[in-house]
């Protein structure tokens, strides 16, 4: 790539809001930042009738023709192998192929990873891939490490993991030292199964990382860690009640706000105030998640992603490439506890 911006594969067809949300996002993201350029990979006639009425520089918003669009249904490996050009597919190529930076996708999460690691390729060194959520807390964010890459690990896999989701963390989002939990069913060291024993031992004695030993759920919410480490089914299972939760709880602020003249009153006083702090609760101000330890940047946003989150996410490419992550995970990890790589396509990526 001769261009010295960060350029980005951003798959206009993936999720509930596509491509229109999509290339809202991407528009917004090019008038803040210079150093980005977007190509929109995709149905170009779609894509097109979403950029009419829009001014923007055409060297920096770019249509990729794609002719395939990979639903969130289909058996994830079976749709990388059968649609070659799929949106999915075709973005994960560029990147491979050192015609991108970075790959963005609201679409298919196992087509997204399963692409991610035969496509893109995993690190030598790194055993698995997992995915990096960002949640929300009530002291900032905090990272959620495995959300939903690798539903069965082994203990020097979270080991990974805590080596990664620092390096993200510190350079990307800004957390200097972050605070590294093992989520657990208590605080005590031989609390837990077999492997969040086994891990407890190994995450000790890990220099290079702040680990502070277990996390329970209920301190999650209150930023008990920076670094929430975990399997794959449970941290998915957490991001999703976690979500649910804050859905259920601001629709029961909302209605009782709607009880009676006082409260609509009280509400309208409020409502500035309130839509501020939950702005500061929205993972999507922090952009998606990464999928770490591959060779380019591949990051998965929300399906029903809308252009604000879009846009951050895009940014967050940017300082992703600058930090030089890909970079720093290679050096932290290295080659020598590399298992075999055909073993690059994880159960949960099979799965879907």
């Amino acid at each position: 790539m001769q261009d010295d911006r960060t350029i980005v594969a951003l798959d206009a067809m993936g999720g509930d809001n596509a491509p229109g949300e999509i290339v809202a996002g991407a528009l917004n993201a090019v008038a803040l930042s210079e150093e980005l350029k977007v190509l929109l990979v995709g149905d170009p006639e779609r894509i097109g009738l979403a950029l009419t009425g829009h001014s923007y520089d055409p060297e920096r918003i770019q249509i990729v023709p794609a002719s395939e669009v990979i639903e969130t249904g289909e058996p994830p490996v079976n749709a990388i192998r059968r649609k070659k050009d799929s949106s999915i597919v075709v973005g994960q190529k560029l990147v491979r192929d050192g015609e991108a930076h970075a790959f963005v996708s609201a679409g298919s999460t196992g087509a997204v990873l399963v692409g991610g690691q035969v496509i893109v390729g995993r690190i030598r060194g790194v055993d698995r891939t997992p995915i990096g959520a960002i949640i929300p807390t009530t002291k900032g964010i905090a990272l959620l490490i495995d959300s939903g890459a690798n539903v069965d690990v082994r203990p020097n896999h979270l080991v990974q993991f805590a080596k990664m989701g620092t390096i993200y963390l510190r350079d990307v989002i800004g957390i200097t030292n972050p605070r590294v939990g093992l989520i657990n069913i208590g605080v005590e060291e031989d609390k837990g199964n077999a492997l969040a024993k086994e891990a407890y031992q190994l995450l000790k004695d890990v220099e290079d990382i702040n680990f502070i030993g277990n996390v329970e759920a209920r301190e999650i919410p209150h930023g008990g860690a920076d670094i929430l480490l975990c399997d794959a089914f449970v941290g998915n299972v957490i991001l999703k009640l976690y979500e649910g939760t804050a859905d259920a709880l601001i629709g029961l602020v909302k209605k009782g706000f709607m009880s009676n003249l006082r409260s609509k009153i009280g509400a309208l006083m409020v409502k500035p105030a309130l839509k501020e702090s939950l702005k500061g609760m929205s993972a999507s101000e922090y952009g998606g998640a990464p999928l770490l330890g591959l060779k380019g940047l591949v990051i998965k946003t929300h399906g029903s992603a809308k252009a604000n989150e879009v846009t951050n996410t895009l940014m967050q490419c940017i300082t992703f490439r600058d930090q030089k992550i890909v970079e720093k995970i290679k050096i932290a990890l290295g080659p020598e506890t590399a298992e075999p790589e055909n073993s690059n396509t994880s159960k949960e990526a099979q799965n879907g």
